[in-house]
């Protein structure tokens, strides 16, 4: 008995022995390739370089742009959505260098493009993505009222995810209505401005519907008159894209005479139309000359890459 004892003695100590063997490899834990991935989170940023808008001096700190960003989908890109989209009418604020969301706000993944729409000024509730209302103001005599009739719209197609900000260009959704007042025979510059020159805008809509996903712009209501903002030596107005055929569209008072222009003219997006009026004295009278218009070609509102 004594010895089975000192038998199973010898063999645990034997065991116990064997676990301390310098020749033994440590155990290695095996990865888990059932587990998956941790995901990296690239934050969406927006870059600031080549934003225009109604003052031509780029945006200021504190303006506000909405946007949407849809995912591609299995390669292709997808459709834009009142909701449910990656992001929906996120708001990104200026501070004067940057473009920065309420919440940082991050891409699908490392590998899905995705389409970016903007537009300027931010608005809280957009209830249909394919009719955005907008209105310019009736009384732009002011450069607040101005700038308050600005409307911009951008399209950014196939950004891929990145650190980099994405490059998004905005135009102009109104059209630039510029009017000159020039003297003609028997007026000097000076001898016109003593006479006291008024300008006024007739017969265009005011109010419109963007479609978020193609930029177009559609006049609707009624018409209404607009009194321009006085730059320099002429006037400017923000005007609804429209067509006017035969319309009493601008009316000048020189001291207390009022004459009235009527014109045929295609108002577009992003385009500047110029039209120079001039006063000619006859005998006792006033004349009026007009020229055409001509129509700036220069994009204002940059191009998208």
């Amino acid at each position: 008995m004594k010895r089975i004892l000192l038998f199973f003695m010898a063999a645990a100590a034997l065991c116990g022995c064997s676990k301390n063997d310098p020749t033994d490899k440590p155990e290695v834990e095996k990865p888990d390739v059932d587990k998956p991935a941790e995901q990296v989170r690239i934050p969406i940023t927006l870059s600031t370089d080549i934003w225009t808008k109604a003052t031509d001096s780029g945006y200021e700190s504190g303006d506000k742009v909405g946007i949407y960003t849809v995912n591609n989908v299995n390669g292709a890109a997808g459709t834009l959505a009142d909701t449910g989209n990656h992001l929906d009418n996120t708001k990104f604020t200026f501070d004067g260098s940057a473009w920065n969301p309420d919440t940082p706000v991050y891409w699908k993944d490392e590998t899905t493009p995705a389409d970016f729409y903007c537009y300027y000024p931010y608005m809280q509730t957009v209830s249909d993505v394919t009719a955005v209302p907008f209105s310019v103001k009736a009384d732009q005599s002011t450069l607040e009222n101005y700038k308050a009739s600005e409307l911009l719209w951008g399209k950014k197609e196939g950004a891929k995810p990145s650190t980099d900000p994405v490059n998004i260009s905005t135009r102009h959704a109104m059209s630039n209505l510029l009017i000159y007042v020039k003297p003609g025979t028997g007026y000097t510059e000076e001898t016109l401005a003593a006479e006291g020159i008024s300008v006024k805008v007739t017969g265009l809509k005011t109010s419109a519907k963007l479609d978020l996903a193609t930029g177009k712009v559609t006049a609707e209501g009624a018409s209404a008159d607009m009194i321009p903002y006085k730059e320099n030596s002429y006037w400017r107005a923000l005007v609804v894209p429209q067509d006017v055929v035969g319309t009493e569209l601008i009316k000048v008072t020189v001291g207390d005479r009022e004459y009235t222009l009527v014109q045929t003219v295609s108002f577009q997006s992003n385009k500047q139309h110029k039209c120079t009026v001039v006063i000619k004295r006859i005998g006792e009278g006033v004349n009026i000359g007009i020229e055409g218009w001509e129509t700036d070609d220069t994009d204002y509102g940059e191009t998208l890459e």
